[in-house]
């Protein structure tokens, strides 16, 4: 079978994941509303497409946080990364690497981060937390990302509680016992109920500054008021997200959300979005609606569902493909020449 489009590699993914995989990464909050939506709202956007603009030298580089990328897709933090090839995250940094962009690696992966490291000691990784109850958890985890290179701190705040899944509990959900969190071992013990603390604030944003010379990201803004509130805390990105339409549900799709944000930023921080990218169209879009850069989560998992760091490959490849293609169609030949001018919201 020819992959041709993502699409295709998620019906493999589909057919040949254990089913209990499959509804893990599939599953979004109550009833999938927002999970559906952040693609659904991706096609209520059309193009402003202008002609005649020389497109014959196309640059579809960009940086982020001062390091540049080939082209403005990375790879969202996702966790449980062997349940879709044995390599799990290894193959994640290889494939990131190669591709030259950015990869969060998540608290919750089944490779350590030191294995992360070792797999692509050059690539460009950003490493996502989740404050635990007991701060010496995240302290340690910490330390150890920026004493391994990792150039960022990504901070996920939408995880007080972990949302209900439904399928997950249907099936009974849990880590074959082969596979560990290997962030966590040791620690498991502090962490089983939910990944997150309740009690977590603001105010821990000074504690995490506190702890380390990273700049952090938040992950998981989705109004103005909580975006001002991120760039008075001193934070140097916000990665627009809903966390797949895992947590609550019916909230707004991110790239519906983004507009807000980025409205709110006023350029004083850097903005991404993950959630629903499916085509290079997408990431068009939301380069137009003013992220600085997307990330992929689910398309990731069925790109190594497929052929582990290949298959991932691949995935990033038709997206980059897909990318440069919709930029010189649309009339762009670099970054940028991408703006608001280029789309409107469709009327239906």
């Amino acid at each position: 079978m020819a992959m041709v489009c993502l699409s295709d590699f998620e019906a493999y993914a589909k057919k040949y994941l254990p089913k209990m995989a499959w509804d893990y990464f599939a599953a979004g909050a109550d009833d999938c509303i927002t999970r559906d939506e952040n693609i659904l709202a991706y096609k209520r956007i059309r193009f402003r497409p202008r002609m005649l603009r020389d497109v014959s030298v196309m640059d579809i580089r960009t940086k982020i946080l001062g390091s540049e990328i080939s082209f403005p897709v990375g790879i969202a933090p996702t966790g449980f990364h062997q349940l879709a090839w044995p390599d799990g995250e290894k193959s994640t940094a290889r494939a990131a690497r190669a591709m030259n962009t950015c990869y969060i690696a998540s608290t919750y992966s089944t490779s350590a981060l030191e294995e992360i490291s070792a797999a692509a000691p050059d690539g460009l990784r950003w490493f996502q937390l989740y404050i635990h109850r007991n701060r010496a958890v995240p302290q340690q985890l910490v330390q150890r990302a920026e004493a391994l290179g990792f150039q960022a701190l990504v901070l996920s705040v939408d995880l007080a509680y972990t949302g209900k899944r439904r399928d997950d509990v249907r099936n009974g959900f849990r880590l074959p016992p082969h596979m560990k969190l290997k962030n966590l071992e040791g620690a498991f013990e502090v962490c089983k109920t939910s990944p997150g603390d309740p009690s977590v604030s603001w105010n821990d944003i000074y504690w995490l500054r506190s702890l380390t010379r990273l700049p952090i990201i938040i992950k998981g803004i989705l109004t103005r008021e909580d975006a001002e509130l991120a760039v008075r805390h001193g934070v140097q990105g916000i990665i627009v997200s809903n966390h797949g339409g895992r947590q609550l549900d019916e909230v707004p799709a991110t790239i519906d959300a983004l507009v807000e944000v980025v409205e709110a930023v006023r350029g004083r921080v850097e903005v991404y979005v993950d959630g629903g990218i499916r085509k290079g169209s997408d990431v068009l879009k939301a380069l137009a609606l003013g992220a600085k850069c997307v990330f992929i989560g689910r398309p990731a998992l069925w790109g190594l569902a497929y052929k582990g760091e290949e298959g991932l490959q691949d995935v990033l490849r038709i997206l980059q493909d897909e990318f440069r293609l919709s930029m010189a169609l649309a009339g762009c030949a670099n970054i940028s020449e991408i703006g608001p001018h280029l789309v409107q919201f469709s009327k239906l």
